[in-house]
């Protein structure tokens, strides 16, 4: 007998009965599982063994005199050149963008019989320069299984660099790859007590290319170069040796790069310079201070790996009627040149950097960076002879002590010969800056981030003209740029 609290309900039971209908048993309802195996975050996909983790951040700034590749968001790129008109104070110049980005990070990982299985992707959209439309990129798209790696991810190459870690500044005195990622096959062996070793195939991110004499314009204006560089057909071949621990890590790395050109002269003639093996190493590290501070700095050289000391490119900065200017190359070679003995092999491009940084917490909310790097870029003295050889002049003239022979490079036009100015490609750049973050919460941040850099060109001194972007110089000095962000971001349960 149904009472009558239950009568609804019992008497749709009769109804179903009545009908001779089979009766569905109610599924249980299968809640979404914490997994603890991996850290904070990580949930079991339901109905699976896959403990997954979604997260991301969205980022809005505004940048100040960065209309010329100096921060990460520039239409340049990374090894982009860095072309700056007057100073960024002309007509034609953007001394306020407006940049953003928004990304989204998935880490997938389970067990299997040989160790832990992880995928990593990170994605998304930004904005360059007050851009009316937004560009797709990914940073990270890896897995990791049994120690391999194989995939996007930074490269190994990288020990230290203050890009993101005490600066909103896309160092350009450092070759790291930390927003942009390179493509890698990768071992890592773990020794135990924190020591590690990696052995990597990659390719090369910022691959400066092979410059040949003969070609006109090999160093241009506006901070373009020419390059007769031969397809990609080794990798890099990267190592490195690490140890971690709670007071920070120190790190060791090298690189082996391949530098090869094309042929002698424009057309396949089929003979060309030997192919050369560039290499750079780097050590660094990053130290937790005992209250509470942290401090980092790394030293990498390379002959004919540019890119692993330096994302900047080339350099081409107007102020009032001055220039500075710097071209970069892993080689140069020349075809037929008598100046330097007809067909030369490739001259290997020299370089050095050094970076550091100090970060000072005030409190929990608040912290302070300063940091700087340094870049230095040279050839030795049968390259130097070769480039001044293209300088502009009448055929067999003599510009910097060096007779004037084919196409013309660099487009400096010499006073006198070159009388008074160093005649010399090398040059160098600096940036030293500092950052103020407050954390509202842990994961919501401004901050404010200013950087002086200061470009020691090359062939400083009087010049008879230079002129691009429609600026012009009559002689070369170094010059200076003074930028700033300010930034707001939202990190969601952001991995790495």
């Amino acid at each position: 007998m149904c009472v009558k609290s239950l009568l609804t309900g019992c008497a749709a039971g009769v109804v179903v009965l009545a009908a001779g209908l089979p009766v569905k048993a109610v599924e249980a309802v299968q809640y979404v599982k914490i997994c603890n195996l991996y850290g904070a975050g990580f949930y079991y996909i339901p109905g699976t063994d896959t403990c997954v983790k979604v997260g991301g951040y969205v980022r809005a700034q505004t940048e100040w005199n960065s209309d010329n590749g100096l921060t990460v968001g520039s239409s340049n790129g990374p090894f982009g050149p860095n072309t700056i008109a007057d100073g960024l104070s002309d007509r034609a110049s953007n001394s306020l963008n407006f940049t953003g980005r928004a990304a989204i990070s998935v880490d997938a990982r389970n067990q299997t019989a040989f160790g832990a299985l992880r995928a990593y992707i990170r994605l998304g959209e930004q904005t360059f320069g007050n851009a009316t439309s937004n560009e797709f990129y990914f940073d990270r798209a890896f897995i990791q299984w049994g120690g391999f790696t194989a995939g996007v991810t930074q490269s190994f190459f990288d020990v230290f660099s203050n890009t993101e870690l005490f600066s909103y500044f896309d160092a350009k005195t450092s070759g790291d790859t930390y927003n942009y990622g390179v493509q890698m096959f990768a071992y890592t062996a773990q020794f135990g007590s924190g020591i590690s070793a990696t052995i990597a195939a990659e390719v090369p991110r910022y691959r400066a290319g092979v410059i040949d004499g003969s070609a006109g314009s090999a160093f241009g204006v506006n901070g373009t170069t020419v390059t007769d560089t031969a397809g990609f057909n080794v990798p890099d071949i990267v190592g490195n040796a690490r140890i971690d621990q709670s007071w920070g890590y120190v790190g060791v790395s090298g690189a082996l790069h391949q530098v090869a050109g094309q042929y002698y002269g424009s057309s396949n003639t089929l003979m060309h310079p030997s192919d050369k093996y560039g290499w750079a190493a780097q050590v660094g590290g990053l130290l937790n201070l005992p209250w509470g501070d942290r401090v980092g700095a790394s030293f990498a050289g390379t002959q004919g790996a540019i890119g692993y000391v330096t994302k900047a490119g080339n350099w081409q900065v107007f102020g009032g009627n001055t220039a500075g200017v710097g071209w970069v190359a892993d080689g140069i070679f020349d075809s037929n040149n008598p100046v330097v003995g007809g067909n030369t092999p490739i001259h290997l491009t020299n370089a050095v950097s050094v970076n550091a940084g100090y970060e000072h917490f005030w409190n929990s909310q608040w912290r302070t960076s300063v940091y700087g790097g340094y870049t230095r870029v040279w050839y030795d003295s049968e390259t130097v002879a070769l480039i001044n050889s293209h300088l502009p002049g009448a055929s067999a003239t003599l510009q910097c002590g060096v007779p004037v022979f084919g196409a013309v490079w660099p487009p400096i036009t010499m006073a006198a010969g070159g009388v008074g100015n160093s005649c010399s490609p090398n040059f160098s750049f600096y940036q030293i800056g500092s950052r103020t973050q407050w954390n509202v919460t842990r994961d919501f941040s401004l901050g404010v981030d200013v950087v002086y850099t200061g470009l020691n060109t090359a062939y400083k001194g009087p010049i008879a003209s230079y002129t691009a972007s429609g600026n012009s110089a009559i002689s070369m000095n170094d010059q200076n740029t003074v930028s700033g962000i300010f930034r707001v971001q939202y990190n969601f349960a952001a991995g790495d």
